[in-house]
Formats: structure tokens, C-alpha cells, sequence
């Protein structure tokens, strides 16, 4: 008896283009392909909400208080055309422009632009896979590795997805799951670890 194998697969700019025009993957607003379709990735632009810790107010972070993490950060919305400061070793919650939506076959992963790569940034630190199912923008761990604070600017390009195809469609999509702390996100919520500890508390 023979077996079929099936492999996962990196959608390439052609196959992200049909998904586009099919529905299959939606993402609004419609991006500019010209300029933010790559050969198997598309750009997203950064937003203009940022959310910053207080560390000079709290002596210390406590993932499993639930008033804590919203107390240690503030959001901060950029005006149109205004830079935001990005300080060395700072580290900062934004969000993109751009929201969007998967398939239940379909898992996407964030990574982050070369260029500010090569000027210290770094885009995600540990989140960078969203699931099938997955639905609402992207909210993106953003540091400073460098020495000179970088000035980002709310509509520049500043990570890219890619689609990876599944072997088949799953049984729990992330917009289906009751665990699903960030689903349809609209602005730079602050972590949500807290709920991990009331759910082990109520087993």
C-alpha cells in the first residue's frame, strides 16, 4: 500500500497573488503590491500606536498580575508625519497599519526588513507565528539593539509576511479557540500572560 506524503509549503509571490484576488488571504487595506509584494513575502507599514513600558515608575514586571500589565504600560499614538524615537536598548509594542486574515490551512510568520535590520532594530523577538484562523493586525515586539536612537515613521514598511500551506486544514482554528487571548487585536495590547495562570486556577 503506498503512502502519500504531503509537504508544507512557502507560498511564492505568484500563489500569494491568487490568494490575494481569491479572498483566501485578506488583508485590509489592500496593499500595493509594486511595492510590498516581495518573491515570497509582502510588506506590512507600521502604524501609529505604540505602547511603551513604565520602567521608571514600577521596580519590577509581574506577568501574573492582571492590573500590573496594564498599569507598566501606556499607549501612545503618533500624529500623521511625526517620528517615533526608538532609544537604544528601549523596547516597544506597535502595531501595523494593516490587518489581516488566514485560512484554516494556512499558518503566516513575521519577519522582520533587512534594512532595519542593519540599523539595530529588531521587529519580533519570540512572536512570530500566527496561526490558521488568525484574524487583526499585526502587534510587533520592537527593540533598539544599537547605540543611536532610530527614528520610525508610521506608514513605512516595516516587516514582512510569509504563508506557509498546511498538510490540511485544522480542527481548531485560532479564531475558534477559547485560549485565544489576542484574537481580532486592534491596537498594541499589552501581554495577556495573566489569563495563562486564572485558567490553571480554575482546573
Amino acid at each position: 500500500m503506498s503512502s502519500v506524503v504531503k509537504y508544507i509549503m512557502i507560498l511564492s509571490d505568484r500563489d500569494i497573488k491568487k490568494y490575494l484576488k481569491s479572498g483566501k488571504i485578506k488583508i485590509v487595506p489592500k496593499p500595493n503590491l509594486s511595492e510590498a509584494l516581495g518573491s515570497c513575502s509582502i510588506d506590512l507599514r507600521l502604524g501609529s500606536s505604540f505602547r511603551i513600558f513604565e520602567h521608571s515608575r514600577f521596580p519590577y514586571f509581574d506577568p501574573y498580575n492582571k492590573k500590573y500589565s496594564m498599569d507598566v504600560t501606556r499607549e501612545i499614538i503618533v500624529e500623521k508625519d511625526e517620528p517615533f524615537i526608538l532609544q537604544p536598548g528601549d523596547f516597544v509594542l506597535a502595531t501595523t497599519i494593516e490587518s489581516f486574515e488566514l485560512p484554516d490551512d494556512l499558518l503566516s510568520r513575521l519577519e522582520g526588513r533587512s534594512s532595519l535590520g542593519r540599523l539595530g532594530i529588531v521587529v519580533h523577538s519570540t512572536a512570530s507565528i500566527f496561526e490558521p484562523g488568525w484574524q487583526g493586525k499585526v502587534v510587533m515586539e520592537m527593540g533598539n539593539l544599537g547605540r543611536i536612537p532610530v527614528a520610525l515613521y508610521p506608514g513605512m514598511r516595516v516587516c514582512a509576511l510569509t504563508f506557509e500551506q498546511l498538510t490540511s486544514p485544522v480542527d481548531v482554528p485560532y479564531n475558534k479557540k477559547k485560549s485565544a487571548k489576542y484574537a481580532a487585536q486592534k491596537s498594541a495590547i499589552p501581554s495577556k500572560i495573566a489569563h495563562d495562570l486564572l485558567r490553571s486556577n480554575l482546573r
